[in-house]
């Protein structure tokens, strides 16, 4: 059998390239997660997420056990054979979830009580019974589950909420099942205080979890601040673990928390943009709702090997959309996640090389020139 393990190849800077060995396969890091929240990456067959080039996934926790069910996905098999999908698979905890999704919810010690958003049925979620869902949902990262912080907070509060997700941290690993080949990572809170953030650390590295992520960022502070925290927080990171950045981010976002030492990216950017007319390149953002593209046969992207820039013209994408024929989005959904993985390719490449620092200036140089001028 295989065990979980990480292993960091090169570095340049605080940046590293990195590779993580599962039961359901390798990871090479750093690594962008599409996510596949209830069980299927929006608009997209998980063959065609893996040709391009993603090893892996993020399920939910909170979504798949309202519907189908823990024990239902149990019994077809766990996620990966429900959804065919091989590789790993990583499943955040439903914390966030509830917090921003539950009707009527009430978090004490013992865990979060909550009526569904979906038909109002009331369930609970606790450190162990979030660790046995993942468990049957066949998780190969399982997330301890914590509370997100909510920003902006006062110091007082976040210190509540930080210590309260450590105690839960703590029953998460205790109730975790270890196997060849699976891990479990624990989530560094703290909201943007430092020495709130070192004390969480502090806490986890005692529980001694595969992994460790920095979770309550993303969450309405800004780039700035999300930077700031970053640098504060990742020197005192265990260096021998992954390290992910949970919900995280734009390209710009994901280009700056590489080169502060992040390994592991999730975000529904790429999808949920796809299914609204948003397209990223290499040049920035691109609205395919413009009337700018009416007649433009020019594909989206020419550097991009997906099917939308590969085999369709900016004026047919644009009338998918103002049509809203469901290809539109399924074509920009995959242009996005491509362009996704593509960053992550060029960003291992440029660590490996040792050249990330002329990378990123030549990223943001790109960026900044904005769309190809319309024809």
């Amino acid at each position: 059998m295989t065990a979980f393990s990480f292993e960091v190849l090169a570095t340049d800077g605080a940046a590293r390239l990195g590779k993580i060995q599962t039961a359901h396969g390798e990871i090479d890091t750093p690594v962008f997660m599409p996510v596949g929240t209830v069980g299927t990456v929006k608009g997209m067959m998980p063959e065609n997420v893996a040709a391009t080039g993603a090893q892996i996934i993020l399920g939910n926790t909170y979504h798949l056990m309202l519907r189908p069910g823990a024990d239902r996905v149990q019994r077809l098999g766990g996620l990966h054979t429900m959804m065919n999908w091989p590789g790993p698979i990583l499943t955040d905890s439903g914390g966030f979830q509830v917090m921003s999704l539950a009707k009527l919810r009430k978090m004490t010690e013992e865990g979060v009580t909550f009526r569904s958003h979906i038909d109002g049925s009331r369930h609970t979620l606790t450190p162990e019974n979030s660790t046995d869902i993942q468990y049957k949902l066949d998780a190969t990262i399982t997330m301890a589950f914590d509370e997100c912080t909510p920003y902006p907070v006062e110091k007082k509060g976040a210190a509540e909420s930080m210590r309260l997700s450590m105690r839960w941290a703590k029953r998460s690993r205790d109730a975790f099942v270890p196997r060849d080949g699976y891990g479990q990572f624990g989530i560094v809170q703290g909201s943007v205080f430092p020495d709130l953030r070192e004390e969480s650390i502090s806490k986890l590295r005692e529980l001694d979890f595969e992994g460790y992520a920095v979770g309550g960022l993303a969450v309405g502070e800004g780039q700035e601040m999300m930077f700031r925290v970053l640098d504060s927080t990742m020197p005192k990171m265990p260096t021998a673990k992954p390290r992910y950045l949970m919900g995280v981010g734009k390209p710009s976002d994901i280009v700056g928390a590489v080169v502060r030492g992040i390994d592991m990216f999730d975000c529904v950017m790429p999808t949920r943009s796809g299914r609204t007319a948003q397209a990223f390149t290499r040049r920035g953002t691109v609205n395919l709702r413009n009337a700018r593209h009416l007649d433009d046969t020019r594909p989206l992207d020419e550097s991009c090997s997906c099917p939308a820039c590969r085999n369709y013209s900016r004026a047919y994408l644009h009338h998918l959309i103002r049509a809203e024929e469901m290809l539109g989005p399924m074509l920009l959904t995959w242009h996005n996640i491509q362009h996704y993985q593509d960053l992550m390719r060029d960003l291992r490449a440029a660590i490996k090389a040792g050249t990330l620092t002329q990378f990123v200036q030549a990223f943001e140089a790109q960026q900044a020139l904005g769309d190809i001028d319309p024809l």
